[in-house]
């Protein structure tokens, strides 16, 4: 019942749609009284010889007409009641939605895709099954019961009904024992259901690379124990599920027995008549839904309260990274950035970056270069506010990041990825994801820029073409083209390339860098990449290594001096000839 309670402000807001059910609910269960107390004046009259044929067709006319109304009646109340569950369901999706959207990458080193998919689907629906179902059976059985229970003491023998239920507190005390162990078991079968959830997801997300390594019955393997330990999880809780009924039919089997042995008692020595025991087995006989029912809601409630304690420990879950209130100011502004130390989340042996300074002035491009795991694309993340600094400050309009709106300050970026995504959809809906008012115009005039027009135009359908899922039918290369173009789509004043020209030969990467430099104008743009040709425009260039910078300067002071950049410059255009001469020779064969 413990759920009931936590979800009280959903009932307090839908009051009025639960009142209505209930009230329905209470109408026919009294409803349904009325023909076990008909049939019982029947036989009464029937056996002293006092009916008429009128009399009966009066009285089947009013039982008639009471299962139409009851018919009718359920049908509005559930329009009520299951219409409310349903907004609840897409309430808490709502929330956890938007929760995953703002939840940055320390989030989701705790938590596995197929767990959160888990908790969005699976679990809403038990919540709101509850909602709903279990509504409806606590009401139900309660004014059934109650009812029933009433009318079989006042108007028919309250010792014989004393008698009858003697088994209920037995019965009772069980389902409370069950119902919490049900609520312990369910939690791990829902475990033990994202576990499986996840490794799903992460089959088919990387079904290319199990094919081309030839994993395929490793992997099956893998999912089949998966899947069997998910099974013996739910088998417990079916164990425990399957305690329900037999407890209940046997409870009342005894009660059905007491009540035939102690009314043909009292039927014989005249304390009732034949009539009266007649509608007080019927009216047992009611008992057997409110019973069931009872149990029933028992049994959906634990699920439900057992799954809700998963989805507000999500919901629950605080950002490391706290909101601002300013919006940034209109205009371009200086990108001043001055980080003491940084850390990542639990790991506070070596510093992440270290002793970073720089000064971004509107318009200028920024080049970030230095070997793998140097901290360029932890800069960037710092940049993006993804998390907190642990000693220094970056200020935007001489505004700390901290004090503006994430969404106002992201509004003013845009960003291509190392690895770009790409949706099932057109290639026209992917590059504006961003600006989805965008003509085509716009969208073919940034794939021109990106260097990607002429590749789309080769596809079936153009930009009507659909790429599949994350982009399966296209290269790396068209992948991180159309990204770009995306970014550029938006126009933002301050575009980040986060190694966005990795995946693209050197003739297409100057081509794009060119038509960047005329699109720019006067945005700012910061670029990380291992190609060094692609920093040659750059006003200045940091070398990072193990956090720190250093080197820094323009393009051409930095190949004067000693150091990491001239090093890998001087290899890259090495492999750059040896490259093309590899090329002609294999051309001219």
């Amino acid at each position: 019942m413990r759920l009931f309670a936590q979800l009280s402000w959903f009932f307090r807001r839908e009051w009025q749609q639960y009142l209505g059910a209930i009230t329905l609910l209470i109408i026919i269960a009294l409803l349904q009284l009325v023909p076990p107390y008909l049939v019982g004046i029947i036989i009464d009259n029937v056996v002293t010889g006092q009916a008429t044929r009128r009399q009966l067709a009066l009285w089947l006319g009013i039982m008639a007409a009471t299962a139409t109304l009851v018919y009718i009646l359920r049908y509005i109340w559930r329009i009520l009641l299951f219409g409310a569950a349903y907004r609840l369901a897409v309430e808490l999706r709502d929330r956890l939605y938007h929760l995953l959207c703002r939840q940055l990458s320390s989030f989701y080193l705790r938590y596995r895709t197929g767990d959160l998919i888990a908790r969005a689907t699976n679990d809403v629906d038990r919540v709101v099954f509850a909602a709903g179902e279990g509504v409806l059976t606590l009401v139900d059985s309660l004014v059934m019961g109650c009812s029933v229970l009433l009318i079989m003491a006042l108007q028919i023998n309250y010792q014989l009904t004393l008698f009858a239920l003697l088994p209920m507190p037995i019965m009772a005390l069980i389902i409370k024992r069950d119902g919490q162990l049900l609520h312990q078991r369910f939690r791990v079968a829902q475990e033990a259901f994202s576990s499986l959830n996840n490794q799903t997801q992460e089959n088919l997300s990387s079904i290319r690379m199990i094919k081309s390594f030839g994993l395929e019955q490793y992997q099956s393997i893998r999912f089949t124990t998966t899947a069997l330990k998910a099974s013996e999880k739910n088998m417990y809780v079916a164990r425990i599920d399957a305690r329900f009924d037999p407890t209940i039919y046997l409870s009342i089997g005894l009660s059905n027995l007491l009540a035939v042995g102690g009314g043909s008692w009292m039927v014989i020595r005249g304390v009732m008549t034949l009539g009266q025991l007649t509608s007080f087995i019927m009216y047992l006989g009611l008992m057997i839904w409110p019973m069931l029912a009872l149990a029933w809601m028992f049994n959906i409630v634990e699920r439900g309260s057992a799954a809700y304690s998963r989805i507000r420990q999500t919901l629950e879950e605080k950002s490391e990274v706290v909101d601002g209130t300013l919006s940034p100011p209109k205009g371009q502004g200086s990108l001043n950035i001055a980080i003491e130390e940084f850390y990542y989340p639990h790991t506070y042996n070596n510093p992440a970056l270290q002793n970073i300074y720089l000064t971004l002035a509107p318009g200028n491009m920024l080049g970030i270069c230095g070997p793998t795991g140097a901290g360029k694309s932890t800069l960037l993340a710092l940049i993006l506010r993804q998390f907190n600094i642990s000693k220094g400050e970056i200020r935007f309009h001489n505004l700390p990041l901290t004090t503006l709106t994430l969404d106002k300050w992201r509004d003013r970026l845009a960003v291509v990825s190392q690895t770009p995504f790409l949706f099932s959809d057109t290639v026209a809906s992917n590059i504006a994801l961003g600006r989805p008012t965008a003509t085509i115009q716009q969208i073919e005039k940034a794939a021109q820029l990106a260097c990607v027009h002429e590749d789309i135009l080769l596809l079936p359908k153009g930009y009507q073409t659909k790429v599949g899922e994350r982009g399966i039918t296209l290269s790396g290369g068209q992948k991180q083209r159309l990204a770009i173009a995306r970014a550029l789509l938006l126009e933002a004043e301050i575009l980040v390339l986060d190694d966005a020209l990795s995946a693209v030969d050197s003739r297409t990467e100057h081509c794009i860098l060119k038509n960047l430099r005329s699109f720019i104008n006067h945005r700012t743009v910061i670029i990380t990449a291992h190609r060094l040709s692609a920093l040659q425009g750059a006003n200045e260039i940091l070398v990072l290594k193990q956090g720190r910078i250093r080197q820094r300067g323009d393009h051409f002071s930095l190949l004067q001096q000693p150091g990491w950049y001239q090093d890998m410059y001087h290899y890259q255009q090495l492999e750059t000839v040896l490259e093309e001469t590899f090329y002609h020779k294999n051309g001219a064969i």
